[in-house]
């Protein structure tokens, strides 16, 4: 079975700024050309001179483009695209025969768009679009969650199966595997691009995550959490893999909840995930076997499955403690732990049996009670008081991409000595520039990060990889996003 090929869609506002895009996409096997957003489109400049295959569509804003001329301005567009030798048209199906099907048929991807979520007549809107006799068939449907994803799956290998060319796209943070995975949901192409919600950037996608290598054989892995689109889990478990040689991918798998993973991760037979907000003490309480920082702290970051079962570990305890303890001693320190989940849990644990005397702060005090009986720290009060720790360490997503102006305290109440924040993207959290702008010396989130990854990574694999590789796949990340 023929792989999936990679389709590039380039958008631009001029003719001349499409035609410089589309040649920059030197590694596609094909480019989607968006001139719905063209202002002087000149459909024959457009496709002259490409190297590349080209599909032309103008998608209107009806059907979430940008062209608002009128039907029949859009109707001349895509047939000037045919007259001037595009090798596909994108042609938006309406649920009524179009005479350009007929005619131009092995030429037409139609395309079917639901921005609201997953139809209930999906198979039936398949069979008939393809009973059109069209070239390829195009699904693109919003995700709502990752089991949306597996009725995708099986209408599109079914197809490919029956030797039929389709496209089935889930939309959104939960449809990601969609595009990735693209071959296991019977796509002849995956969409690369910034063009749709969900839409991976065509570099990443076939160095990162190796779309190219990808076979029914490779191994999934993965992050889950929601929101999970910033993390730079992927990219750092990729460049483990690529380093070992492992035929694997590991993926951000953006969950509706607990439920929705753990059979998602049966249908598609997932190997391993690490685990993120707000799901770590809710994994905990599913899996039978946990090791003794997992039980103690009720929550997990790693999981690994061994047959139809799945293991868990809590590595934050280490992860937290390796990049501060190798910077500064803090024999003799009071710390404040703002937050009251899994990662204050851990932090709070790790600090107390460092022999820091430690305080849990939370706007629930029951929590912060909670997390205080398991680690042995007090609880303070919530704002943290003024003079009241010499170690911060702030364990809540405040001051996380995308809400990069928010921070979990005033400035004026930064009067310690050092502020440890485990917020990783963006490195410089508005927390820790107010802190050092006070006089305080700062640590973030990324350090711990590398220090979880590769012991989650040792602990799947049996193999340990130079700090290197995660240090650089982490900050290449971390420069690739808009903090």
């Amino acid at each position: 079975m023929a792989q999936s090929q990679v389709c590039v869609t380039v958008r631009a506002t001029t003719t001349d700024q499409l035609r410089q895009r589309r040649d920059a996409a030197v590694e596609a096997d094909l480019v989607e050309l968006r001139v719905d957003g063209v202002e002087d489109l000149d459909v024959s400049g457009v496709l002259k001179g490409r190297s590349k295959p080209a599909i032309v569509t103008c998608r209107t804003v009806q059907d979430g483009g940008s062209f608002d001329g009128g039907e029949e301005a859009q109707r001349r567009i895509i047939a000037e695209a045919l007259k001037c030798g595009a090798e596909y048209v994108d042609i938006e199906w309406n649920g009524s025969p179009d005479p350009r099907i007929t005619k131009h048929g092995s030429r037409i991807v139609l395309s079917s768009h639901d921005f609201s979520g997953r139809p209930s007549d999906l198979a039936d809107r398949y069979s008939a679009m393809r009973a059109t006799g069209v070239a390829v068939v195009k699904l693109a449907v919003k995700a709502k969650s990752l089991m949306d994803l597996v009725p995708l799956a099986d209408l599109g290998c079914r197809a490919k199966r029956d030797g039929e060319q389709v496209v089935i796209i889930g939309m959104g943070g939960p449809g990601v595997a969609s595009r990735i995975l693209a071959d296991r949901f019977g796509a002849c192409w995956s969409y690369a691009g910034d063009a749709a919600p969900g839409q991976v950037d065509p570099d990443r996608l076939i160095r990162e995550f190796r779309f190219r290598e990808l076979s029914d054989s490779t191994e999934v892995y993965g992050v889950l959490g929601n929101p999970v689109m910033h993390s730079l889990s992927p990219a750092m478990h990729n460049a483990g893999f690529r380093a070992i040689s492992k035929d694997a991918v590991y993926l951000p798998l953006e969950a509706a909840d607990v439920d929705d993973f753990f059979s998602f991760a049966d249908a598609f037979r997932i190997s391993g995930v690490s685990v993120t907000a707000p799901f770590k003490e809710e994994v905990h309480s599913r899996v039978r076997e946990s090791d003794p920082i997992g039980k103690r702290i009720g929550a997990v970051n790693t999981l690994q499955r061994v047959q139809n079962n799945w293991r868990a570990m809590n590595c934050d305890v280490d992860g937290f403690l390796e990049p501060l303890l190798s910077r500064f001693t803090i024999d003799g320190w009071r710390a404040t732990v703002i937050g009251a989940g899994g990662a204050a849990k851990a932090a709070s644990v790790g600090l107390v049996e460092s022999g820091v005397l430690t305080k849990i702060c939370a706007r629930r005090q029951e929590k912060a009670e909670e997390a205080a009986r398991v680690s042995g720290a007090t609880v303070g009060v919530f704002p943290v008081e003024p003079n009241s720790w010499d170690l911060l360490v702030n364990a809540t997503p405040v001051g996380m991409t995308p809400q990069v102006n928010e921070s979990p305290l005033p400035a004026s109440s930064l009067d310690g000595r050092l502020v440890y924040d485990l917020v990783y993207n963006p490195s410089r959290t508005l927390l820790l520039k107010e802190a050092a702008k006070r006089g305080c010396r700062t640590l973030g989130g990324l350090e711990m990060l590398v220090a979880q990854a590769k012991r989650q990574f040792e602990w799947w694999t049996g193999v340990q990889v130079p700090n290197s590789v995660f240090e650089t796949a982490a900050k290449n990340g971390l420069t690739s996003t808009v903090e």
